[in-house]
C-alpha cells in the first residue's frame, strides 16, 4: 500500500510566495486584501467563493498572505473568517427584525438579508447601523418582500426605529425657564433624535407585541404613559395573525433606558412633524389644526395637554 506523506509536509509549503510587509503601505495593502476576501458574499452552500472580486482564484489570493498549517490550507483558513463574518451579520439582522421575519417567513427573510447585504455591505464600525438602508433597499427592490411589500416596509421602518430609539443621541430636554418668555410665534423646539415619528398603513405595533409576547424583549406599548411590566416568557410559540390595514401614527422612543411606542392622534403627529421640520410652535399647531379641523373640540386645551405630555417624556429640546 502506498504511504501518504504527513499532512504537515503536504500543506506546509505553498506554490505561492507570501507577501512581504516592510512598510505601512504594505500593511495597508495586506489589510485591504484580507478585508476584500472576508467581505465577499458566500456561495449558496455557505462556502467562500472560488474567485475573488477581480477574477483571481481565491486559493491563490489566500496563499499570498495566509500560511497553511498541518490541518488547513490557506484557502480553508481564510474561509473560516469569511463564513464567520457573514454569519455574524446575518445573525444581527435576524435578531433586529423578528417582525419582518414573521411577515416574510424564515426562508424568504434569509434570502432578503443576503441580497440586502450584497447590495449594501456593512460600512460602519457599529453593528447597530447594519439595517440603516433596509427601508431604502425594500423600496428599490420590492420583489424580495412580494406579495407583502407594504406590510414589510412598515415593519422594517418600525423595527429600525427601535434601533434608533435604543442608542441615538439625546439632547438636554427643555425646562420651563427656557421657554417662559418666548412667544409661540418665535419658539422653535427640536424633537429628540431618538424619537421616530412614523405614519404607517398597518398596525405593526400590536402585531409585534403579540409576536414578542412570552419573550423578555423590552418594547412596550403605552395607553397613557404607564409603565407596564415586561411580558413573561412562555414555553410555546404561537402563530400570530398578520395585521390588517389600519392607518396609524406612532412615536417610537425610549424612557428610563427602556424602549416604548406610543400611538398619536393625527393632529398631534402633525404638530410633532412640523416641529421636526423646523416650524415654530405656533406655525406647527396652526397647520395641524387647519388640516384636521373638527367641531366641538377645545384645541387650546388639547394642545396644552399634548405639550405637557411630550415635555414630561423628554421629547422636546430647545432649538439653538
Amino acid at each position: 500500500m502506498k504511504r501518504l506523506r504527513p499532512l504537515s509536509s503536504r500543506r506546509s509549503t505553498s506554490q505561492f510566495p507570501l507577501r512581504k510587509v516592510d512598510s505601512r503601505a504594505d500593511l495597508l495593502e495586506l489589510q485591504r486584501a484580507m478585508a476584500g476576501a472576508i467581505f465577499r458574499p458566500l456561495t449558496s452552500r455557505w462556502r467562500m467563493q472560488s474567485e475573488s472580486a477581480d477574477g483571481q482564484g481565491s486559493r491563490a489570493v489566500a496563499a499570498e498572505f495566509i500560511k497553511p498549517n498541518d490541518r488547513l490550507s490557506s484557502f480553508e483558513r481564510l474561509e473560516i473568517y469569511n463564513r464567520q463574518y457573514w454569519f455574524r451579520l446575518l445573525d444581527c439582522l435576524y435578531e433586529d427584525y423578528p417582525g419582518l421575519r414573521a411577515v416574510l417567513g424564515e426562508r424568504k427573510f434569509l434570502k432578503l438579508a443576503i441580497a440586502y447585504l450584497t447590495r449594501y455591505p456593512s460600512d460602519s464600525f457599529a453593528l447597530r447601523d447594519l439595517g440603516s438602508r433596509l427601508e431604502q433597499f425594500l423600496r428599490e427592490e420590492p420583489l424580495w418582500s412580494a406579495p407583502r411589500e407594504a406590510l414589510a416596509l412598515d415593519m422594517a421602518r418600525f423595527e429600525w426605529a427601535q434601533v434608533v430609539a435604543f442608542d441615538a443621541l439625546a439632547r438636554p430636554p427643555i425646562t420651563t425657564d427656557e421657554i417662559l418668555d418666548t412667544p409661540p410665534a418665535e419658539l422653535r423646539l427640536h424633537i429628540q433624535p431618538y424619537v421616530s415619528l412614523l405614519a404607517l398603513r398597518y398596525a405593526v405595533d400590536h402585531f409585534l407585541i403579540a409576536l414578542k409576547k412570552g419573550s423578555t424583549d423590552g418594547l412596550r406599548g403605552e395607553a397613557s404613559n404607564a409603565v407596564e411590566p415586561a411580558p413573561k416568557a412562555s414555553g410555546a410559540t404561537k402563530r400570530v395573525r398578520l395585521p390588517g390595514r389600519a392607518d396609524i401614527c406612532l412615536a417610537v422612543h425610549r424612557h428610563d433606558n427602556q424602549l416604548y411606542f406610543k400611538r398619536l392622534e393625527p393632529e398631534a403627529f402633525a404638530i410633532l412633524s412640523g416641529l421636526q421640520r423646523g416650524l415654530t410652535v405656533e406655525k406647527a399647531c396652526a397647520e395641524a389644526v387647519s388640516s384636521f379641523e373638527r367641531s366641538q373640540i377645545d384645541w387650546a386645551a388639547k394642545i396644552k395637554e399634548w405639550f405637557q405630555n411630550w415635555a414630561a417624556l423628554g421629547w422636546l429640546s430647545l432649538a439653538k
